[in-house]
């Protein structure tokens, strides 16, 4: 029972990310499918990430050359500079909702799965029960955040995608500092 828990209690920390971030999203009042779609890849790479981790260890970790803080600020500050940019055009918002933004945003918050994946094995035997978890908390964590971005969104208007897009480059700068 306790090991349970413990998967639950990880699942949701590692899905609170994509939660905020997807406030953002939400904001830009994208399409049902695309909601659909954003909520569907970011729980698969919350399934991929930390098998990957498990299967690769820490040898990838010591060969990367670049650190992981500085590709999270360029992605958040592009998507955030993106967002603040598109607040003021009145044309589809394409860049954030294309399929490689959706890849590329489901991948910066799924990094932490990674790296989780990698001592997995030291909390839990049950990875599948672990993956699964991580799968659906990480979905539904997004589709939430949508959920209540695009509320915010009709509320506000502009105001609130020009707030989801300074908090994208807070968020990096935070990641990057930390």
């Amino acid at each position: 029972m306790q090991e349970i828990l413990t998967l639950f209690l990880l699942a949701i920390s590692l899905s609170m990310d994509t939660f905020s971030l997807s406030l953002c999203f939400g904001t830009m009042n994208i399409s049902k499918i695309k909601t659909i779609l954003l909520s569907s890849t970011v729980g698969i790479f919350h399934f991929i990430m930390p098998l990957l981790g498990m299967t690769i260890g820490n040898t990838i970790l010591k060969n990367i050359l670049v650190d992981g803080k500085y590709i999270l600020l360029l992605i958040l500050s592009v998507i955030g500079i993106d967002m603040i940019v598109s607040a003021f055009k009145d044309e589809e918002k394409k860049l954030l909702t294309s399929f490689g933004a959706i890849i590329l945003f489901a991948l910066s918050v799924s990094i932490d799965s990674f790296s989780t994946g990698i001592g997995l094995n030291l909390i839990t035997q049950n990875t599948l029960l672990a993956l699964l978890s991580f799968t659906f908390f990480s979905a539904s964590f997004t589709l939430l955040g949508i959920l209540l971005g695009k509320k915010l969104s009709n509320k506000y208007g502009k105001g609130a995608s020009i707030i989801g897009g300074i908090i994208l480059i807070v968020l990096g700068l935070y990641f990057f500092i930390n």
